[in-house]
């Protein structure tokens, strides 16, 4: 009887190789070609590709502390880090000075565009592809819809504010640095909506978004740590220093990387950094849908654009304003408009608690389109920002 254990409970503190890890030989690359000097547009090449492995071990090193913590600790604990890759990249970028926030803004626009359309477009396209039809918890999609239709809210007031009034030649330095202050202000409310939203389902209304997956077992990687703590911190810890010196050389070639491939920088934050940053958590996304987990599939993509708007956003103000510089909440009106657009196709796909292929397809034909026209737009558009 006791040769009859082994089999399930060996798994758990191992640490197993998986496909996306062969991207991490592009560190080391990465690494060779800033010490050498080589081309920026390699350097941008191979950092962003050692981010996405390092983001994924983030992420699963995360997941594990999170089961041997307990589900309250555990919930804070996903939440809180689930975007911590994107959230080191743009504080790189904001290190690097008031040149450089243009590309965080469009960073944090391109994540939540690029979470709603392009993730979730995926796995709904993937998983309907195996099964006619899946269901999904439609109280937690709502509750996303709702917040993230709040939190653009958030990022309108800022952009409409500066269109109408920080245009004007009249304005006085100090009246025009309302629009800072207007940004903080309403950072300060997303991140207290963020705890409340925290509280609502960890807390008071955990019931509500258990789903039908709390019922069955749940997919390899989610419900149960495969690692051991002292694996889980190690890998953390490791992960996280790698996407900090990989943050630093991407964001210090952006700029002559884009311009060697021909993209401009609008594109590059709003499409190529965010889907970086989101890579390991699109995969995941596309695997559980597969599986006929969309409850799932829909918590990460609804979720990581939720602590995009909610959290990162709030963080990188108060950050940039210790830095003595600070990140205003003005976005390009293409900015919002593809948010609001990403947005109502949510509340579309979400409504009926259902979703087929076509719905996926949908999703992926509107971000491709956004796609295109921020590839299109003129170098005037994001100077004037």
């Amino acid at each position: 009887m006791a040769n009859a254990q082994p089999s399930s409970a060996a798994p758990r503190p191992g640490f197993r190789i998986e496909p996306l890890h062969g991207l991490l030989l592009a560190l080391p690359v990465a690494v060779v070609v800033r010490v050498l000097g080589g081309p920026d547009v390699w350097l941008f090449v191979f950092s962003a590709l050692a981010i996405v492995p390092l983001a994924g071990l983030m992420g699963r090193a995360t997941e594990n502390l999170a089961e041997t913590l307990g589900p309250g600790i555990g919930g804070l604990l996903n939440a809180t880090f689930g975007n911590a890759a994107e959230l080191i990249l743009a504080l790189f970028a904001l290190a690097r000075g008031p040149e450089m926030y243009p590309l965080v803004k469009a960073s944090l626009t391109g994540s939540i565009i690029g979470n709603i359309l392009l993730v979730l477009g995926v796995s709904i396209l993937a998983g309907g592809l195996y099964h006619k039809r899946q269901s999904f918890n439609r109280t937690a999609a709502g509750m996303g819809t709702t917040l993230l239709a709040l939190a653009c809210v958030g990022l309108l007031m800022p952009t409409l504010y500066y269109e109408v009034f920080y245009r004007a030649p009249r304005l006085t330095e100090a009246q025009r640095q309302n629009v800072e202050s207007l940004s903080a202000e309403i950072a300060l409310i997303l991140a207290i909506l963020y705890v409340l939203s925290l509280v609502f389902t960890l807390k008071t209304h955990q019931h509500l978004f258990a789903g039908p997956e709390a019922e069955v077992p749940a997919p390899q990687g989610h419900g149960e740590a495969s690692w051991g703590r002292r694996t889980s911190l190690l890998v953390l810890v490791g992960a996280t220093a790698g996407v900090a010196v990989m943050s630093e050389f991407l964001v210090g070639s952006v700029e002559h990387a884009g311009e060697a491939l021909g993209l401009n920088q609008v594109f590059l934050g709003v499409i190529v950094l965010a889907i970086i940053g989101n890579a390991a958590e699109h995969a995941t996304a596309v695997v559980v849908a597969m599986k006929d987990k969309m409850d799932l599939a829909m918590t990460i993509a609804v979720g990581s654009s939720l602590q995009i708007a909610l959290f990162v956003t709030p963080v990188l103000v108060f950050a940039s304003m210790l830095m003595g510089q600070p990140l205003d909440l003005h976005f390009s009106p293409m900015e919002i408009v593809a948010v609001l657009v990403a947005i109502g196709a949510l509340a579309l796909v979400s409504q009926d608690g259902e979703s087929h292929w076509l719905e996926g397809a949908m999703l992926l034909g509107v971000y491709a389109i956004l796609a295109l026209a921020f590839y299109h737009l003129p170098e005037v558009a994001w100077a004037e920002r």
